[in-house]
């Protein structure tokens, strides 16, 4: 049986892995915000269980039977955030904390039902897939992110980072929400951007602009 503890160590493995980092213990206690001595035991029993590797120099990867738990438990928080927002009209910046807490709650039958009403090839409320996606994936898909973005140039929200309640408040009082439209007007020498969103003019700094990925441009008419 895996324990609520267990799926959260693997998906927070999995959600790290396609972020493009490397894995060690002491990430593992940021994200989890637990103290490294338990991270230490937990990594111990999904070892123990076949659930990850452990390297030479602690790089943490998970095995094939991890990863399917973690992307399981993924498929679910996805369906979960979709039901909140297209079936209870929650706010976007709000449903990936309430679908931390359901999904270790949600019934086989109960994902079944959601994935028969919601399908699964549509995105979560943040502009997200239900895989995971790493950046190259993205830029694949001809995303790109808002701190790359060229200026003068019309963009939509494709998707924003998800897992910081506080970057999506703070987006969303700047009218940056997905299907938003918006334009670089300037980059300044800090590398902080001046844009204009549904909301008027704004600043945004690298921490944020580096969380937000863009559509494909669409040069301006003359």
């Amino acid at each position: 049986m895996i324990t609520v503890s267990k799926e959260d160590y693997l998906k927070s493995i999995l959600e790290a892995e396609t972020e493009g980092e490397t894995v060690i213990s002491a990430r593992l206690a940021h994200l989890l915000k637990v103290s490294p001595p338990a991270v230490t035991m937990a990594l111990r029993r999904l070892k123990k269980d076949g659930l990850v590797r452990v390297g030479a120099k602690g790089e943490i990867s998970l095995t094939v039977a991890g990863r399917k738990i973690a992307r399981k438990l993924t498929l679910r928080h996805h369906l979960i955030e979709r039901m909140l927002s297209e079936m209870f009209g929650m706010e976007w910046w709000k449903v990936h904390d309430e679908a931390e807490r359901l999904e270790h709650a949600v019934s086989p039958d109960f994902e079944a039902k959601l994935l028969a009403k919601l399908g699964s090839a549509g995105a979560c409320p943040h502009g997200n897939l239900s895989e995971m996606e790493s950046s190259a994936s993205r830029r694949r898909r001809g995303l790109v992110l808002l701190a790359d973005a060229d200026i003068d140039t019309n963009y939509t929200v494709s998707g924003i980072y998800e897992r910081d309640r506080g970057l999506l408040e703070f987006l969303e009082h700047r009218g940056i929400r997905p299907g938003a439209k918006l334009k670089v007007v300037e980059r300044n020498y800090d590398q902080t951007l001046t844009l204009t969103t549904p909301d008027g003019t704004i600043s945004l700094g690298p921490a944020a602009s580096q969380r937000v990925w863009l559509s494909a441009a669409t040069k301006p008419k003359h």
